[in-house]
């Protein structure tokens, strides 16, 4: 068996792949612009093409397998992405079959957030827990459930999506079609349309003068940098999108019990502007019993995460292998 695995991690603007061992710890990485308007041909090989950059000198009998995590919707099983909303073109996408046949390497793909929870699983902050709960909050809302130490999958390996449970059925409408979906509520772009709502409303914040009074450039992270500030408009926003997360949480304790829940993504850097309004509507809204144990805490692995969670599936999927 080789000694390295590749990892790559697929997005709609960046395409990220690295040489890594069996503890995560990274030797090689390289990036590739997507340009995913060009379409899946062109994509698929600026991806072959950063596996090459990620590999380097390493001689392909030492990989030991190639992961690589996706936008969703796909089928874990047979690598194929249905349809990818970041990535024009992409129906029914045979993007396992198509690497592992370019390299002769066994080729894994997962959904991004899932595979993220993996990953946490694995190297970072559920390394020693068998049942919680991860999510990344940043342009959406996306996760991945651990239950008995392994990645719930679901009938089609659609699970995890937490991001789309209704928490207002009167709320904004969704990107993927429902209304009011948590994702539309707390995720980085509701919460700066959030914003530039009070301004056009007549708030008076210190956002305005750090978007140079550009509203188009008002996002999360100014919001959130206002808020550290001291800006009470911007801590009132923040403080909203952690009630609403909060109560995404409450749902999931009463569905799945977790011991653990781990939030990451971009506007989890909020720290406990947004992770303290988090834990207070779960001390809350949540039945004791379901409360009582569970920590909410902070992601370990940072913006490497989709890489090593694609690592973390070669790994997993290797056990499983030797298990059969």
């Amino acid at each position: 068996m080789g000694r390295f695995i590749i990892g790559v991690d697929l997005g709609g603007t960046q395409i990220r792949a690295a040489l890594m061992d069996e503890d995560g710890n990274i030797l090689n990485r390289v990036s590739e612009p997507t340009l995913a308007k060009e379409g899946p041909e062109a994509v698929i090989g600026r991806i072959k093409e950063a596996i090459r950059g990620a590999a380097g000198e390493v001689g392909w009998a030492q990989i030991r397998g190639i992961g690589i995590g996706a936008p969703g919707p796909l089928d874990p099983w047979t690598g194929v992405i249905h349809k990818a909303p970041n990535l024009p073109g992409w129906h029914e996408v045979p993007l396992r079959d198509l690497i592992a046949e370019a390299f002769n390497v066994p080729t894994y793909v997962g959904n991004d957030a899932n595979l993220a929870a993996l990953a946490e699983k694995r190297f970072g902050a559920g390394k020693d827990v068998d049942d919680f709960v991860y999510m990344t909050i940043s342009t959406g809302i996306g996760g991945g459930v651990i239950v008995g130490g392994e990645l719930l999958l679901g009938a089609h390996g659609l699970a995890g999506e937490i991001g789309h449970q209704t928490i207002d059925i009167n709320g904004p409408r969704c990107n993927c079609g429902n209304i009011g979906c948590l994702e539309a509520l707390a995720a980085g772009p509701a919460i700066a349309r959030r914003a530039v709502d009070l301004i056009r409303g007549g708030a008076e914040t210190s956002i305005v003068e750090l978007a140079q009074g550009d509203l188009d450039r008002v996002t999360a992270e100014l919001v959130t940098k206002a808020a550290n500030q001291g800006d009470q408009v911007a801590i009132e926003i923040i403080h909203q999108a952690g009630f609403y997360i909060g109560v995404g949480i409450v749902n999931l304790l009463h569905i799945f019990n977790p011991e653990l829940i781990i939030i990451g993504g971009g506007v989890s850097k909020a720290g406990d502007l947004l992770f303290d309004p988090i834990r207070a509507t779960v001390r809350e809204r949540a039945m004791k019993a379901f409360v009582r144990h569970v920590r909410i805490v902070p992601a370990a692995l940072g913006d490497d995460v989709g890489l090593l969670g694609a690592a973390a599936l070669v790994l997993q999927q290797e056990s499983a292998r030797l298990l059969t």
